[in-house]
């Protein structure tokens, strides 16, 4: 009986289907500009998945997990003022060169926002499962339908073929 509610998860919580069509979405449009990434910047194919690939995984962590990871910030943070000081400077400067420097803000919002609306969703419907598994859930999710969006061929190259 519990494989067959797991199985109803999307039936029952459609947001996890969503999420995992914007995943298929990403790994589609990360795969179409991958070539280009690659031969611009002179970078390994293997690296830029993985780069891609981690990106993933720290934005469902952060979204899975956020009372988990803002306890811990929060008990560095209270230990002294210049923690605090370090801490926010350091969050706010990397964050910010990462998300405005390398123009990935869109797909961590859209990301993130996809993963928060299953997490929602979920607890919506009662599923309220521990952080590790949610994450183990969520992440295989996301990652299931990168996989199935990259083995897909670029949407317009039929209307450019010869």
């Amino acid at each position: 009986m519990p494989l067959l509610r797991t199985l109803g998860l999307p039936v029952r919580a459609p947001m996890l289907m969503v999420l995992f069509f914007v995943a298929v979405v990403l790994g589609n449009h990360w795969n179409v500009l991958r070539a280009d990434f690659t031969a611009a910047k002179g970078l390994d194919p293997v690296w830029f998945w993985c780069f891609e690939l981690i990106q993933v995984q720290v934005v469902v962590l952060l979204c899975t997990m956020p009372d988990l990871l803002l306890r811990q910030v929060s008990l560095v943070m209270a230990s002294s003022r210049v923690m605090t000081l370090v801490v926010t400077l350091l969050l706010v400067v990397t964050g910010g060169i990462y998300l405005l420097k390398l123009n990935v803000l869109t797909n961590v919002l859209i990301l993130g926002s996809a993963v928060l609306l299953a997490r929602l969703d979920l607890t919506r419907i009662g599923v309220v499962p521990a952080p590790f598994p949610s994450l183990v859930l969520l992440s295989a999710v996301v990652y299931g339908g990168i996989a199935a969006g990259s083995a897909l061929p670029h949407p317009t190259a039929h209307w450019f073929a010869a």
